[in-house]
């Protein structure tokens, strides 16, 4: 029998949950929000939550995530998330004076009231498994007016192999505040599925900012959900950045609810080898003069693979809507493969809205430019390929967090090179044997 920490409410909520996912059955390719997914592949068997009755240490994981912590500089507040439990939490003096709350939701919030308040009831069989057996949720609360001066950030670190984790964040930005949240999911090279949900909610007025990155091991399998919603007058912006896993999905909806808010949705992702990255959007434009504006930029190589399906939908009342999605791939090797889905669901007439999409190969004009001055082709082709990235990269908010990433990118260049080299020497031998 698993064990989870928590109080009454929490326990009920996960016993409510569970008796729903019991009868409810878990997706197919069939369901259009899971077509071209990985799901059939998926065994639930081999995975098992951990027992929350036993403390997680937290040596191990603080000491993985060393050099993500100092590249980040100054920070209002840091949380370390080891397996699904939050093992470690910092924050700025300056900063709780002033009224930040940040660390285990059970411990500010004594009725749970902000779980779920903005993703509301789960819907699927994954929704209800991660609201089954979430252990231990994040809280991050902003009171009205103030500006966090530096990124909060939230560091989540699985090492447990075989281990089924449900990770939760709730960040509550109040009216006319101000805050940065930087939340970085890496892991060891273990085989595990991690089930996480964030909660974004921008009161009136307020300017939040969210980067994600997620760095996870070859063997691990993400099935996340983020959720936003904003209010009056309010700014939100989420940048996500995913370059690990064996099959990573992220469902990203952004609910703009008050006259005049916007909402900015920037990503970008790198396969190699047999990875998939498997992203769906939602643009919901719910009252009026709202704006949005999504721009997803991808790259495969090897075999991997990368799906984009995104919505952009606008409701009735939602007049004077500016929206616009915008999806872009570069395939680096035969074998690669990316599907781009954009859509427009439209119940106003006063509204702009666009969407665009390619897959294909690096630009021609671009290496030929590159080319044509001395570089050579594999150096041209990797100048290209960070470049291509470097529109999103350089719209990051914490920007402390950039050259790691941009390190790893390149590592999967380098890597492409390395086969490629391999591959070329081995054709050589063989044509000598033959000749």
């Amino acid at each position: 029998m698993v064990r989870l920490p928590g109080p009454d409410w929490l326990t009920r909520r996960r016993s409510s949950a569970f008796e729903r996912f019991a009868t409810t059955p878990l997706p197919t390719v069939e369901e259009e929000v899971w077509r071209y997914s990985r799901i059939p592949e998926l065994d639930l068997g081999g995975y098992s939550p951990l027992d929350g009755g036993v403390p997680a240490e937290e040596a191990g994981a603080v000491e993985a995530l060393r050099s993500v912590r100092e590249s980040l500089g100054p920070c209002s507040a840091v949380v370390v998330v080891r397996n699904g439990l939050v093992v470690h939490v910092e924050i700025d003096d300056v900063a709780a004076a002033a009224g930040l709350q940040v660390g285990k939701l059970v411990d500010l919030d004594a009725d749970g009231a902000t779980l779920g308040s903005a993703a509301g009831d789960p819907t699927n069989a994954f929704r209800l498994l991660h609201d089954a057996f979430t252990a231990d949720p994040v809280l991050v609360r902003v009171p009205a007016g103030m500006v966090v001066p530096a990124p909060v950030a939230i560091l989540h670190w699985t090492d447990a192999e075989a281990s089924a984790t449900f990770p939760h964040l709730v960040v509550d930005a109040g009216e006319n505040s101000e805050v940065v949240v930087y939340d970085h999911a890496g892991s060891d090279d273990v085989d595990a599925l991690i089930v996480p949900v964030v909660e974004l909610q921008a009161g009136p007025a307020a300017r939040l900012r969210y980067v994600h990155a997620q760095v996870l091991g070859p063997r691990v399998w993400q099935l996340g959900r983020q959720v936003s919603r904003v209010e009056r007058d309010a700014a939100f912006a989420t940048a996500m950045v995913a370059l690990g896993g064996d099959y990573a999905r992220l469902e990203v909806e952004s609910s703009l609810v008050g006259r005049g808010s916007s909402g900015e949705m920037l990503a970008v992702y790198f396969g190699e080898g047999g990875q998939m990255h498997d992203f769906r959007s939602l643009q919901d434009h719910l009252a009026p003069r709202t704006t949005s504006n999504l721009l997803f930029k991808g790259v495969v190589q090897g075999r991997s693979r990368a799906v984009y399906t995104g919505l952009i939908h606008i409701g009735k009342d939602a007049a004077g809507v500016d929206a616009f999605q915008t999806n872009r791939n570069i395939k680096l090797s035969a074998g690669a493969w990316a599907e781009s889905v954009p859509n427009l669901e439209i119940e106003n007439n006063d509204v702009r809205c666009s969407h665009a999409s390619a897959v294909g190969p690096v630009d021609e004009d671009q290496r030929y430019y590159l080319e044509s001055r001395g570089i050579r082709p594999a150096t041209a082709e990797r100048l290209i390929v960070l470049g291509f990235f470097e529109e999103v990269l350089e719209r990051l908010t914490v920007p402390g967090a950039v050259p790691a990433l941009r390190a790893e990118m390149a590592a999967k260049l380098d890597r492409r090179e390395l086969d490629r080299r391999e591959l070329d020497h081995r054709d050589l031998e063989e044509a000598k044997a033959d000749g």
